[in-house]
């Protein structure tokens, strides 16, 4: 990790809900909790990795995130990630959800952990 990898660090992105992306037991087309959450750890994956070294990656290891309101597929979606605290290799950060109505539909926290890319390869990273 680089030095100016710091708590307070943020992101926000904008995506736009597709199909893909609808919670498929449903009969109407809306957005479904595990594509927020992916969206949220996508923004803090972005956020994070032009802060880590050559041979470096992150991986989830925990979120705890609430899904309030439902968006319809096509609608956009504001996704914005804050570095919360950084302990040894492990991150965590707020994460929140917003739609293009200005609705919150989802925060929470997520925390990923940095990992040497080549010694994860070969399993020897713990």
């Amino acid at each position: 990790m680089k030095n100016e990898l710091i708590p307070g660090l943020a992101r926000t992105e904008t995506y736009v809900t597709t199909q893909e992306m609808r919670a498929r037991q449903l009969s109407a087309d809306v957005f479904s909790t595990p594509a927020m959450i992916g969206l949220m750890e996508r923004t803090c994956v972005e956020l994070t990795e032009p802060h880590l070294a050559e041979n470096e990656q992150t991986v989830g290891i925990h979120v705890d995130v609430r899904h309030l309101a439902a968006t319809r597929i096509g609608q956009k979606v504001t996704v914005t990630a804050e570095l919360l605290e950084v302990k040894g290799n492990k991150l965590r950060y707020a994460v929140s959800a917003t739609n293009d109505q200005g609705v919150k539909i989802g925060d929470g926290t997520h925390r990923r952990a940095v990992i040497n890319t080549t010694r994860f390869a070969k399993g020897t990273e713990s």
